[in-house]
């Protein structure tokens, strides 16, 4: 028995496999019960009329070019909130296992584990030190009964990088007991390369990645989990067979291409110099008592009268993201870097 195996649950290990329709591509399809025309006119072979390939070939080995591994190591899915929900459903036994997380971070890691009926266990970031991961404390709440650790790196809402050396050294501690995922979300807005560069060495170690941020697809979907093939294996067990639309997959080679990405390196180079100026400008305005610098797209800061500020935004036309829910940031905002015009028109309303 693998690693893995001993690992998941039981029962999904077990599962047979959802047999879908085969993908014979060279064959004209009456074997799937399609509808024989194109909506949308074009070649019906090719249209959305047809189911789309489960795991596009095509798509695995793009994106494991793109996030340098092997195409074994990909499963794609929509969005990375379907690989946490696969997660968790693969490795968690309802009312028996637990999910490690590390507040104020992303939601979706405790939603899908509660929706499982898995514990969570919280081990929170200290904010005194920036937000940092307090690696003593999450090795000792790792009881036998967790499955699975999320770590988010830059974390989502404070927008810091987590210690890459206590990362490794938590996976490291954990082999053979637990999966540690991290979720990388926002790093090509950071100054680090990617944890999966290690993914050869710590099987146990698991990334998320997605094209909504940096890459500018939210609307199509995509995200991506890359680990050991055997975790992969296992998850194709339960992912739809059909996860990537037609539309989807279309979108993301076209935003793959060369010219597209040499396009996007200049959106995020403004971007990045638009994350500069508002740092530069918070200080400056007497409603922020509270920021904190950011390795990502968006900036956490605190506010005299967070309400107030939001308010203000609302009336310039711009929603941020009202923070006060997160625990301990009762009174933070996060502030999403948007196109020059509308940042500055957002300190203006809060000048």
């Amino acid at each position: 028995m693998s690693w893995v195996e001993a690992l998941a649950r039981p029962e999904i290990v077990a599962l047979k496999v959802y047999e879908h329709a085969a993908w014979r591509p060279e064959l004209e399809r009456l074997h799937a019960n399609e509808l024989p025309w194109s909506p949308l006119g074009g070649e019906p072979r090719n249209g959305v009329n047809r189911y789309p390939e489960p795991q596009p070939r095509v798509l695995l080995e793009r994106l494991a070019q793109l996030y340098g591994v092997a195409p074994e190591s990909v499963l794609v899915g929509r969005g990375s909130d379907e690989a946490i929900d696969l997660l968790c459903r693969a490795f968690c036994r309802a009312g028996e296992d637990a999910v490690l997380v590390c507040p104020p971070t992303f939601g979706m890691y405790s939603v899908s584990a509660r929706i499982q009926g898995a514990q969570v266990l919280p081990v929170p970031l200290s904010m005194e030190r920036g937000f940092a991961l307090d690696e003593a404390q999450v090795l000792e709440r790792c009881t036998p009964e967790t499955k699975l650790l999320f770590l988010c790196s830059p974390n989502n809402p404070t927008g810091n990088l987590l210690d890459e050396r206590s990362m490794l050294r938590i996976a490291r501690a954990l082999a053979g007991r637990a999966l540690v995922v991290v979720d990388e979300a926002y790093l090509e807005f950071a100054d680090r390369p990617s944890l999966a560069r290690h993914l050869g060495e710590l099987e146990n170690l698991a990334v998320l990645r997605t094209l909504s941020k940096a890459y500018g697809l939210a609307g199509a979907r995509c995200g991506t989990l890359l680990a050991a093939p055997q975790v992969i294996r296992l998850l194709r067990k339960i992912i739809p067979p059909y996860a990537v639309p037609t539309l989807t997959l279309d979108a993301v080679l076209a935003r793959l291409t060369p010219e597209a990405l040499g396009a996007g390196e200049q959106q995020l180079a403004t971007l990045l110099a638009e994350r500069a100026r508002l740092m530069a400008a918070l200080p400056a305005l007497k409603r922020i008592t509270r920021f904190w610098p950011s390795d990502a797209n968006f900036i956490l800061a605190e506010f005299e009268d967070a309400g107030a500020a939001l308010a203000l935004g609302c009336e310039a036309g711009l929603l941020v993201r009202d923070a006060r829910a997160y625990p301990g940031l009762g009174a933070a905002l996060r502030i999403t870097v948007g196109t020059p015009e509308q940042n500055t028109r957002l300190l203006e309303a809060w000048a």
